[in-house]
């Protein structure tokens, strides 16, 4: 951990779109302060690439305070970085020391294709919300949630469940590319809860139809993607949407 000022090496992945072949490139970055977030040294070395006429590294970001999900970088070989439950917007760069070497590439994936550099399509991810992730029955209005007694051990599991920010920290850590932690966390979400109820088991079916055909491998039962899920999903529902999909096969009334 570093205290003063730090002077660091960047190899960074340079990809002009998902054609084209992409590669390490090294940058030397000076005076980096420790207070500085992941990000803001990135904007530093944008701005320095900028100044030289050259062009900035594209990489994704919007909230930048561990909300949306959007910043995505394999850093030093881990998803989001070296800490456990940070976003890469909130890595702070006292997490490194001065003359560190800094390897930073896009998440790997078939289904997260390259758009450029570092910035990579996850709409695979919309996609299969789209399939299911949703209810779409009448639950009232806001004042009528509270009218639905729900047990505490149940709210609070759909809660973390709800915690996922989709980023796709575990397709990207996952040898097999499997998106499941996000699938089954979005599926839990509602199943959960009364209002999840009607569609049940046709959201599962749905949503795990469409995560196939997005090209998701599948669970490698190691926990590589709970160990680095910045929100630390469990993989509880993953074996939650297993037996829900497993219960579907009985049930006639729920067609996909």
């Amino acid at each position: 951990m570093s205290t003063g000022n730090m002077n660091l090496t960047l190899k960074v992945w340079r990809q002009k779109n998902n054609k084209t072949k992409g590669a390490l490139v090294d940058y030397k970055l000076a005076d980096i302060s420790p207070d500085m977030s992941f990000l803001e040294m990135f904007d530093v070395l944008n701005e320095q690439l900028i100044n030289k006429g050259e062009e900035p590294v594209v990489f994704d970001h919007d909230c930048r305070e561990g909300i949306c999900g959007m910043c995505s970088m394999f850093i030093n070989g881990r998803p989001h970085g070296p800490k456990d439950l940070v976003t890469t917007c909130q890595l702070h760069m006292r997490s490194f020391k001065d003359g560190d070497t800094i390897v930073v590439e896009p998440w790997r994936a078939a289904a997260f294709p390259v758009v450029k550099d570092l910035t990579v399509d996850r709409s695979a991810f919309d996609r299969v919300i789209a399939a299911g992730g949703f209810i779409s029955v009448n639950t009232g209005n806001a004042q009528d949630a509270n009218n639905l007694p729900i047990p505490k051990m149940q709210a609070d599991a759909a809660f973390e469940a709800a915690a996922c920010i989709g980023c796709g920290a575990c397709v990207a850590t996952c040898k097999n590319a499997s998106a499941m932690l996000f699938v089954s966390a979005k599926i839990s979400q509602l199943a959960l809860l009364p209002q999840g109820q009607p569609e049940r088991y046709r959201r599962v079916q749905s949503m795990v139809a469409q995560m196939d055909a997005e090209g998701f491998g599948n669970c490698t039962n190691t926990g590589a993607c709970e160990a680095e899920c910045p929100k630390g999903i469990s993989l509880e529902n993953i074996a939650r949407m297993n037996r829900d999909f497993a219960s579907a096969k009985f049930i006639s009334e729920e067609t996909v």
